[in-house]
């Protein structure tokens, strides 16, 4: 699984706004600017966000962005979707849509055991908890085995 630097930002800057809190206005500049994203491509992506119900703007002196839902109802597979689309596809298709023959048959339910775990992560891990860096205790546990730090 790849992750786009569209997703990369996108979840950065959904934390920056679960961290000012549910009835804080933030400007897009100043989000750009915590996180280290070019202002342009984020006002993009603060659109696709706002466009995919997650996020609210607000104009006028107060105004700026906010989360349109509780940090700890908006998963960050919801923030990926909303910018990137499906979490795992194969080619630009969706796993169930593929086929295979021979051999190569038993790769159609890798690729959905993929989507299954990518899914069970990164769906059941909120912004609230990645904000308050109190991660799951099953995906603690992932990331300390001393072989997900290493590349083959």
């Amino acid at each position: 699984m790849r992750i786009s630097a569209k997703a990369d930002y996108a979840v950065r800057a959904a934390l920056e706004l679960a961290a000012a809190g549910e009835d804080t206005s933030v400007k897009a500049e100043v989000l750009a600017g915590a996180q280290g994203i070019p202002h342009k491509f984020l006002e993009g992506i603060l659109g696709d966000l706002r466009r995919g119900g997650l996020v609210a703007s607000q104009r006028g002196g107060k105004g700026g962005y906010r989360l349109a839902r509780p940090a700890d109802t908006i998963s960050i597979a919801e923030v990926i979707r909303v910018v990137d689309g499906p979490l795992v596809s194969v080619r630009g298709v969706r796993p169930p849509e593929l086929s295979y023959r021979g051999p190569a048959e038993s790769l159609l339910p890798l690729w959905i055991a993929v989507r299954a775990n990518v899914r069970k992560i990164l769906g059941e891990v909120t912004l609230a908890e990645v904000a308050a860096a109190k991660l799951p205790g099953d995906v603690l546990g992932l990331a300390e085995d001393p072989e997900a730090w290493t590349n083959p």
